[in-house]
């Protein structure tokens, strides 16, 4: 049975790790002490899923959610019973960006002062059990390469700015029909921040990247499919289904173990050469060769069953 809690008020804690047994989804609200203000959490057979939560604001991007979404992540990726996570937004909105309620010119003093505020928060500390990756990919937006499960962007509606970056950021991306993407940034006076110049073109292409970068113009789900920007399409009402059934499919089917490998593998690499990825697979294929997934890898094909992988 899915439990989810989205209290009205709060700050959010840190997660205490421990875990005492018994039913593992009350467990997780009990324990980690998940106190959301700008989102929902809930976990259901081996997925949870993280909804962005202001509706009335075609949930745009807030200090509370920033903070909400990095508790969850870090939540997911820490909890065994949790195999893949979707993150999705409430009503009929992804993420419009950045709430621009939060955001005015400033003076040359002022300005200063909030750069080297904000700069200090570009480096997170590291979270509980994320991939062995550089420190490139632990920072403010970038930190989902880093979380040990695959995280699916179920994009519902429109995406917009720091939405599209946490979009880029997730390992696998669905869309409604419905949904609409645009960079934003050169329409607000503004530049491509967080590392959008570096993720959009590996997943778009340079020239794509450059024209949805200068012109931020807005681009609608099937064009978004032909870009390679999202995976797959699907009619609105349809989009959560798929995404769930997609993700129960790796929690049950999948080991955890190559997941997590195989995610570290592939993030590592963009920044190795060639020769390094070799090796290190080569390394990982011998480990993997000794692991309890791997001997329950070949027993359930062998006897013809569902798997039951423990992720070790």
């Amino acid at each position: 049975m899915a439990i989810a809690i989205k209290p009205v008020q709060s700050t959010p804690r840190s997660p205490n790790l421990a875990w005492a047994g018994g039913n593992r989804s009350l467990e997780i609200r009990k324990d980690f002490g998940m106190n959301y203000t700008d989102i929902s959490y809930d976990v259901d057979g081996g997925v949870a899923t993280i909804t962005l939560d202001r509706p009335d604001r075609l949930n745009a991007w807030s200090p509370t959610m920033e903070e909400d979404v990095r508790t969850a992540m870090s939540a997911a990726g820490s909890d065994d019973s949790v195999r893949t996570i979707i993150v999705t937004g409430a009503g009929r909105g992804f993420c419009a960006g950045a709430d621009m309620s939060n955001l005015s010119a400033s003076s040359a003093e002022d300005s200063d002062s909030r750069r080297e505020s904000d700069r200090c928060r570009l480096q997170h500390q590291p979270m509980d059990s994320q991939l062995d990756l550089p420190g490139d990919y632990s920072m403010r937006y970038t930190y989902f390469t880093a979380v040990p499960k695959p995280i699916i962007a179920a994009i519902n509606g429109p995406c917009a700015g720091l939405g599209l970056v946490m979009a880029l950021f997730s390992d696998v991306r669905f869309a409604s029909d419905k949904a609409v993407f645009t960079t934003a940034f050169s329409r607000r006076g503004l530049i491509a921040e967080h590392g959008i110049d570096w993720i959009l073109p590996r997943i778009v292409g340079l020239p794509n990247a450059l024209d949805l970068l200068l012109s931020a113009r807005k681009i609608p789900a099937q064009e978004a499919r032909e870009l390679g920007l999202v995976g797959k399409v699907f009619p609105h009402g349809d989009l959560m289904d798929a995404a769930r059934v997609y993700a129960r499919e790796l929690a049950t089917m999948v080991s955890p173990r190559s997941l997590r490998v195989m995610k570290e593998q592939v993030y590592r690499t963009q920044a190795t050469s060639l020769s390094d990825s070799v090796n290190r697979a080569f390394d990982e294929m011998y480990d993997s060769l000794d692991s309890e997934d791997f001997k329950e890898g070949v027993a359930h094909f062998v006897e013809k069953r569902n798997p039951s992988f423990t992720g070790r």
